[in-house]
């Protein structure tokens, strides 16, 4: 049931950027002011994130999923913003699968 999200949020995010007002729209103000603004409410909500996994105690981990939520949505954004989707991130993740961590990360250009 939830393999349909990503699919469906993608293709919402495209028409609000392309036919929505930033009058009417989050996502349509975001993109209107720019990949600057996407980034910090990107970095404002990793903070987010981070606090609420240092605060997750035992058996509720309820606000770290909602502070996740809303990191996923911007990084969507952000990708958005720059031509660019979940796709790629999932096709990199793919890629990454059999491959040791480190030496994944050996393999990086520096």
């Amino acid at each position: 049931m939830i393999d349909h999200v990503l699919p469906a949020l993608h293709e919402v995010l495209e028409k609000r950027k392309s036919e929505s007002s930033p009058e009417s729209s989050y996502v349509a103000k975001l993109h209107h002011d720019g990949l600057d603004k996407i980034l910090k409410k990107v970095g404002e909500e990793c903070a987010e994130t981070i606090i609420a996994a240092k605060n997750v105690s035992a058996g509720d981990n309820q606000a770290l999923i909602y502070e996740t939520a809303d990191l996923w949505f911007h990084t969507l954004v952000m990708l958005s913003h720059v031509g660019s989707d979940y796709r790629a991130v999932l096709q990199e993740l793919e890629r990454r699968f059999d491959l040791s961590g480190l030496a994944e990360k050996a393999a990086r250009p520096t």
